[in-house]
């Protein structure tokens, strides 16, 4: 039977055809002698096919066609749904109707035919075309058990690991049909919260309420759970990932809905969880108005455009109409990853954007300025910088250079241009900070603080002599944590699980917030579009979460168990490595308590001291002199002096010049 499946699926689409329409030939005809043979029985069934040799050469002349029409033909067996069944209805029965206007004509010429045979005809022809090709979308799909799986006596050991599908809806119904065609995992049952469809059957599957699960692994030996649950929101999916978090199953879920809508991802996409649905909260609902202010009509430059933030503003921005969205980034191989992605979007979406790649570095101020005036930028959002911390620590100078005067030369690029909106994606680590990469964000914040407060400043470095009057807007947006973002802990955990582990957290106590990089950046544009000038802003990042807590829910949803000294047999251990140099236990968002709400629920004003302008020019050519020279212990002095709460554990010390210090 296999091989006779394989050959049929292996015809030309013409040959296939031909067979179709042989076979309903066939059809129409043993569902006319039927008709005759329900209407007269056996006992006064006469030969039909020698008294009304007529009739049964019409059927199919009337029917074919009409199948044709309705595009039977076209419909693809190992797919046929609801529409091709809807078809074959339409046609079936308008041929029947028009076979009725011949037997009409038939009996009012020659010998009467019974009225009933056109109402038999019709429901057999039904039964007979509809159910040969359900009957064959089983047979192709080589799965003829699936409808009566819940049945005694029916089931089968095929090796495919079983899945149980959580919703039933017609997400869950597609997952199983899918599951079924590829045959890769074994679907067996269906787990849903409506009480009105408990107990039932649904596609073959029975479907078991929540607090059943337990019964349901052990009457299908279910190893796995499928979410499809698409259009649920993340409240509801954290409280189903952390009732599920208690079975010993690995968890997996079908794309959100928004990326089925948007034709990115299928329904039988499987993946794992997102981490989202068991930290972040339901996004607040954004603000039209704030997300177009400074970006609908305008032309737009993002820098760092292809890091995690930067390559997420990118997306959002796109979406907003700008006249001309410029990517600025330093690494070839991220550019082109966000311009092909962006490219791709703007052709299939036929967006009336300007999409630029510009390769180049915020250090160099020239570029910036020449790339600022030739494109006449409106809004700037910088998200240029080194954020890893420990990476930072240990990398003095290239932090301080590129966080610091980064920054500086993209804003006084700004200033000399004229740019209408800055917007400095800051951290959470900037609030009295222990490490040099937290220091260099305040400093950055510092830098254009100080900027927002000069109505002509003069400028700093190469351009000390130039006053230029300042048009420009400078806001800050700070945040804790990404998920998903370089460097983050989350796929390092994946990592780690997928490899048996150990699990590697700093300390048992360490928390951090998070939220998701989308929601991240559309409330970083919105946050732009609030500020007045110098204005830091904070997001609401909720609770924060303990690391340790993070782990161990993400074993427990791969199916595992943690080991440990109570549960010495458990399957993946979690072990502390220490402290980082330059991390902290507990991460704040807010030097001083002095916050003010604004009109976003989300986006909060902080109200932050700052130092003047000439007097945060004299630190800067300090601190540049200080890395120059590579006097690390200069380099500290003037951060602590200079950013507000800055208390590293150590001395601080620069890989690069440790060792060139003892060498002979």
């Amino acid at each position: 039977m296999e091989k006779v499946r394989e050959l049929l699926l292996s015809l030309p689409r013409r040959q296939k055809r031909i067979l179709q329409v042989v076979a309903d030939i066939l059809l129409v005809w043993v569902a006319l002698w039927m008709a005759f043979l329900v209407r007269l029985g056996l006992d006064e069934l006469i030969n039909p096919f020698t008294t009304h040799f007529w009739l049964f050469l019409s059927a199919p002349i009337v029917a074919i066609p009409l199948f044709i029409r309705f595009g039977m033909y076209r419909a693809v067996m190992r797919y046929f749904g609801n529409d091709a069944l809807i078809a074959i209805i339409k046609a079936v029965s308008l041929s029947s109707l028009i076979l009725g206007v011949v037997v009409y004509w038939y009996s009012n010429h020659q010998n009467v035919i019974p009225r009933s045979i056109v109402f038999n005809y019709w429901w057999l022809s039904l039964i007979l075309v509809g159910g040969l090709r359900m009957a064959m979308r089983q047979y192709f799909l080589g799965d003829w058990f699936a409808a009566a799986q819940h049945m005694p006596f029916t089931s089968r050991e095929d090796g495919l690991p079983r899945v149980a599908v959580y919703g039933a809806g017609a997400a869950g119904n597609q997952l199983v049909a899918a599951l079924r065609m590829g045959r890769v995992m074994r679907p067996v049952a269906f787990i849903d919260d409506d009480t009105s469809i408990s107990d039932r059957v649904i596609s073959g599957l029975q479907v078991y309420k929540p607090k059943h699960i337990q019964r349901m692994i052990d009457a299908t030996g279910a190893q796995e759970i499928l979410l499809a649950i698409p259009s649920s929101n993340r409240g509801r999916r954290r409280e189903i990932l952390g009732f599920l978090e208690g079975f010993p199953l690995h968890v997996r879920s079908v794309p959100g809905f928004m990326d089925l809508a948007s034709g990115r991802v299928k329904v039988d996409d499987i993946q794992e969880v997102d981490i989202a649905d068991l930290l972040g909260r339901d996004a607040v609902p954004a603000q039209s108005d704030l997300l177009e202010r400074c970006i609908k009509g305008h032309c737009v430059l993002v820098t760092g455009a292809g890091g995690s933030i930067g390559s997420e503003l990118c997306r959002q921005i796109l979406n907003l109409h700008p006249t001309t969205l410029l990517l600025f980034e330093h690494s070839e191989f991220n550019l082109y990853s966000i311009l092909s992605e962006l490219e791709l979007r703007i052709t299939r979406e036929s967006l009336p954007v300007k999409l630029l790649p510009i390769l180049g570095s915020v250090r160099n101020e020239k570029k910036l300025v020449d790339v600022m005036r030739t494109w006449r930028v409106d809004t700037v959002y910088h998200a240029a910088a080194y954020k890893h911390v420990p990476m930072v620590e240990h990398n003095i100078a290239e932090g301080v250079l590129n966080n610091v005067i980064g920054t500086l030369n993209t804003a006084q690029a700004a200033l000399q241009v004229g740019v209408a909106n800055f917007v400095l994606i800051s951290t959470d680590k900037a609030v009295r900070p222990t490490n040099v990469m937290g220091s260099t964000k305040r400093l950055a914040e510092l830098t254009l603080q100080a900027l927002s407060q000069e109505l002509a400043p003069v400028l700093f470095g190469e351009m000390s002599n130039i006053s230029r009057v300042n048009k420009t807007r400078f806001t800050m947006v700070r945040f804790g944590n990404v998920l998903g973002s370089s460097g983050s802990v989350i796929p390092l955990f994946y990592k780690q699980i997928k490899s048996g582990g150990p699990l590697t957290v700093t300390h048992p106590k360490i928390t951090r917030y998070f939220m998701t990089i989308p929601e991240a950046a559309q409330l970083v544009i919105q946050a732009g579009s609030l500020g007045q000038g110098g204005d830091v802003f904070v997001l609401d990042m909720g609770e924060p979460v303990k690391i340790i807590e993070l782990a161990e829910k993400m074993i427990h949803l791969s199916g595992l168990s943690v080991r440990s000294e109570k549960k010495p047999h458990g399957d993946i251990s979690i072990e502390f490595s220490g402290l980082r140099p330059g991390e902290k236990l507990y991460e704040e968002l807010l030097i001083g308590d002095n916050v003010v709400a604004t009109q976003h629920p989300m986006i909060m004003r902080a109200n932050e001291d700052y130092l003047s302008w000439e007097a945060l020019k004299v630190k800067l050519a300090d601190l540049l002199v200080a890395v120059d020279k590579d006097d690390y212990a200069r380099v500290r002095q003037l951060l602590r002096e200079t950013v507000s709460g800055y208390a590293p554990d150590g001395e601080i010390v620069d890989w690069i010049y440790q060792q060139r210090r003892f060498e002979p």
